[in-house]
């Protein structure tokens, strides 16, 4: 009788096991199926400076549309481009990594032989892995030739100028310096245009844009909207001329927020606002040479071409309603190549097997920490010269050569004025948090400061190297060159 029972509760205990453990399965099944991967769009404007949105302090050009997706969302006041020019910059948010890490250098000319390496793992392919439709519409470049096009970095559609907007044949007053051939505008591989008229190419790119979520809406998406403008030659179509208080140039960001205004509401209309990321951010500062055709970085200092603040600090707007809180702000330094490590935990996804330089800020953006996962960001440019590190609320300068145009004269109505070149002879160092115009060297009043970078420095020296300094680095990875 005894033994009788012990069976029939040693069997009740198996039958029970085995339904909690189905359980379990059906439950992580469950989630498997009714999780939900978030869209991801990224807006990415060129050449706009930080005061160039009205929530970063703009007074005299209305942004609507960027000011209610603050409001949204979360508003980053250290957001730092990967590099203050148009294509390294451009590589640094797509891979995650610092530009010259990856061999991409300045603006790459057209047809040059240089490109994005197919071996690096973009944003897109990352996420293409995990079962998104992929869009770019606007400006590429990463490499002219069809080995470095979009469709072979992951993106499954492509619409746009494969280099910058004033790589061909100017008219005459506006003094360009180029003679390359008429702008092409493709369609994935195929030139289906020549532009000699950009007047309506962001429209063109917001309808596409519009388009690809319309048709994407029941599936995830990464889309990518590198707009060309405001880089210079400025070009707005009718609805928008003569619009702002800030002549031809305030007027194009007033047309780029329409454009951010639109895709917000194709998200909305398709009722993906909820579960879907979207980022708003520039390549790098205001070209400050062509005066009342470039933007402003006030009250920061310099503009693109410069590791000074006004060169790679940039205006940062991300919204994702189901995990980000609406209508704060964030101080804690970022990076551009923070935002593939970031979206890959976000989704879930595969992180590339190569090194990587950005590491992931979820927890800042969900205000879970206020603390970078970062010990420093470095501030590279031209050839592999370390400028400058960010180290907490410190920023370092090495000596170097730089562009200004202070004391010099302004450009006006598309032609630029001249820059004059500054030596800078000794290391320079400023505190951020109450200094952001970067006017009080304290290099002599914080000897420790100095000396904790300039060991940081030394340690990232030797592994991407410093051409100011001579000294090669171990980790560089060759870019694509064609053969």
């Amino acid at each position: 009788m005894r033994k009788r029972k012990r069976s029939i509760l040693k069997n009740t205990f198996l039958i029970l096991f085995s339904v909690f453990i189905c359980s379990l399965a059906l439950g992580q099944s469950n989630h498997e199926t009714f999780w939900e991967p978030p869209n991801i769009v990224l807006i990415f404007t060129d050449d706009q400076g930080y005061n160039d949105v009205g929530v970063f302090g703009a007074d005299d050009i209305e942004t609507p549309n960027l000011d209610q997706m603050a409001k949204d969302g979360l508003l980053l006041t250290n957001y730092y481009a990967a590099q203050a020019v148009c294509s390294a910059s451009r590589a640094g948010i797509l891979t995650g990594c610092y530009p010259n890490r990856i061999g991409i250098h300045n603006a790459l000319m057209p047809n040059s032989k240089v490109g994005l390496n197919p071996s690096e793992t973009t944003l897109a392919e990352m996420l293409k892995e995990r079962g998104y439709a992929t869009g770019i519409y606007g400006k590429w470049h990463l490499g002219d030739a069809p080995e470095f096009l979009p469709l072979n970095h992951g993106f499954d559609e492509y619409y746009g100028i494969p280099y910058s907007n004033d790589m061909w044949p100017l008219h005459p007053q506006q003094g360009s310096v180029f003679n390359f051939d008429p702008l092409p505008l493709y369609q994935n591989e195929i030139v289906i245009d020549t532009l000699t008229d950009q007047t309506n190419l962001t429209t063109a790119i917001t309808e596409k844009s519009v388009d690809f979520i319309n048709r994407h809406k029941d599936a995830p998406f990464f889309l990518y909207v590198p707009h060309p403008q405001p880089h210079v030659p400025l070009f707005v179509s009718e609805k928008f001329k003569g619009k702002s208080n800030r002549g031809l140039y305030g007027d194009v960001i007033m047309e780029l927020d329409w454009s951010v205004g639109e895709i917000l509401k194709a998200l909305e209309q398709n009722n993906l606002t909820e579960n879907t990321l979207v980022i708003f951010t520039s390549d790098n500062g205001p070209w400050l040479a062509y005066g009342n055709h470039s933007g402003s970085a006030y009250p920061l200092r310099e503009g693109k071409g410069t590791a000074w603040e006004g060169g790679q600090r940039e205006p940062f707007i991300v919204k994702y309603p189901k995990e980000i809180k609406g209508g704060d702000i964030l101080g804690t330094p970022v990076m551009a190549i923070d935002i593939l490590p970031t979206i890959a935990a976000l989704t879930d996804s595969k992180l590339p097997d190569a090194t990587l330089d950005g590491k992931s800020v979820w927890k800042l953006l969900k205000g879970q920490t206020k603390s970078s996962p970062q010990e420093a960001y470095f501030f590279y440019y031209r050839v592999n010269e370390l400028f400058g590190v960010r180290y907490k609320n410190w920023k370092m300068y090495f000596p170097h050569t730089y562009r200004t145009m202070e004391g010099q004269e302004a450009g006006k109505d598309g032609i630029p004025g001249e820059y004059k070149m500054i030596k800078l002879d000794t290391i320079e160092l400023y505190n951020l948090e109450v200094d952001p115009s970067e006017k009080h060297n304290l290099a002599n009043e914080f000897p420790e400061v100095v000396k904790t970078i300039k060991k940081l420095a030394d340690n990232m020296r030797f592994k991407l190297g410093d051409s100011l300094t001579g000294i090669e680095g171990s980790e560089n990875r060759d870019s694509g060159i064609l053969k």
